[in-house]
């Protein structure tokens, strides 16, 4: 770990990393009231922003709810630094060739903003609501790996033609490309052996949610034998760990990572520990899922994110 010369106020002089910080916004309010949130996570200096990528999501399917692409175009026009990203867009209702339209303008909106957060797409809502059945995992690693590809080809190379067992393409066009060069930023979800291969293979960045636990111990040695892993795949694949992002999702942990200040600085310094490069939470919500406190938000934006580098 590397140390910055900055002490945290709120954690007993405790040093904190160099390390990159992100916030999920849900898109789960009217742009008239989201759309602070956007502008307020710019000017505290959060590194990038993210939304899911849901036709709804969980217990909230019942209330209101938006697209990602539309609600990231809306906040690349309120913003000018802060990266901007799904967490993370999958193949349950999403074709390559439309889809690669959809970023190929959301990054010309930004000036080049855009990371891609990508994922295999898992089981709920998203999978039954267009009347298809919900595949077994192999399956959608299957159709990811074929996704990815397409989605892959489609960014940097006009005209392509493809057939495979889940997508085409025929003559499928890209002009005017992406800003970003050769194409957005992959930052693939992955916590099993073939989706890391698709981070060596694609990804410029590596995000994971650990595997679960009861405690925050439990999540921990996770998230360790995970980051183990991924090493373990780039080094089978030849890939120079250095060209490599790794983010960590710290809301998939047992509690909830701006439970408080401390909690938070303490959750940083032990992912830089195991070298991610970078952390994300959750934009604290009244009530359910990441039920909290926007107090404990603002002492961290001003207090610990200005001493993360």
């Amino acid at each position: 770990m590397v140390d910055l010369p900055y002490v945290c106020p709120s954690d007993g002089g405790r040093r904190l990393p160099i390390m990159r910080v992100g916030i999920v916004i849900l898109p789960d309010q009217r742009w008239s009231e989201s759309q602070r949130r956007w502008r307020q996570a710019e000017a505290w200096g959060f590194d990038h922003a993210w939304t899911y990528d849901h036709l709804g999501w969980r217990d909230l399917v019942d209330g209101p709810w938006f697209d990602s692409v539309p609600t990231l175009t809306a906040a690349a026009t309120v913003t000018s630094r802060i990266r901007l990203g799904t967490l993370v867009a999958s193949p349950n209702f999403r074709h390559p060739v439309h889809f690669a339209r959809e970023v190929t303008a959301l990054d010309d909106i930004s000036g080049g903003r855009v990371l891609l957060g990508l994922g295999s797409g898992g089981i709920g809502f998203d999978s039954a609501v267009l009347g298809g059945e919900t595949l077994p995992p192999r399956q959608r690693v299957d159709r990811f790996a074929e996704f990815t590809e397409l989605l892959d080809a489609i960014l940097r190379t006009d005209r392509v033609d493809w057939r495979g067992d889940w997508y085409a393409s025929v003559d499928a066009r890209n002009n005017p490309g992406c800003v970003q060069t050769p194409r957005v930023p992959f930052v693939v979800a992955a916590n099993g052996p073939r989706s890391m291969k698709l981070v060596a293979r694609f990804g410029q960045g590596w995000v994971t949610t650990g595997l679960g636990g009861d405690d925050m111990a439990a999540w921990w040695r996770t998230v360790t034998d995970l980051s183990g892993q991924l090493d373990r795949t780039l080094e089978a694949a030849g890939r120079d760990p250095a060209t490599l992002d790794r983010y960590l999702s710290l809301d998939s942990a047992p509690v909830f990572s701006l439970s408080s200040a401390a909690f938070f600085t303490d959750a940083v310094a032990r992912a830089a520990d195991l070298g991610f490069t970078d952390v994300i939470t959750h934009w604290p919500r009244e009530s359910s899922w990441y039920a909290g406190d926007e107090a404990v938000l603002r002492e961290v934006a001003t207090t610990v994110l200005p001493g993360l580098g």
